[in-house]
């Protein structure tokens, strides 16, 4: 094994969360700064909300509404193909609309 290539182990580092709290690890960078830890993550809290780091629920919600706007235009289309398609289909039906 080389000697000179791994790097240096600190038993102490710190880790400081987005909400303030801080607390020590061991690993090779001397601090490290998180987004979630225990004491904030909706999994430990029990409390009820989203983590959104990447507005993906946000995105999602756009493309729910863009789908049904788009779903309610196509159905609207074939409603008004299948009522251009409509007439009579039978002499008798023909017969009976001039009266």
């Amino acid at each position: 094994m080389k000697a000179a290539i791994h790097p240096k182990y600190n038993h102490q580092a710190q880790v400081i969360c987005v909400c303030g709290n801080k607390f020590t690890v061991g690993s090779t960078k001397d601090v490290i700064h998180v987004e979630l830890c225990y004491q904030c993550h909706p999994f430990y809290t029990g409390q009820d909300r989203f983590v959104d780091t990447g507005s993906r629920i946000s995105r999602f919600q756009e493309k729910r509404d863009q789908a049904q706007v788009h779903k309610a235009q196509v159905t609207k289309k074939k409603e008004e193909k299948r009522k251009q398609q409509e007439g009579p289909k039978t002499l008798r039906e023909m017969l009976q609309s001039l009266k």
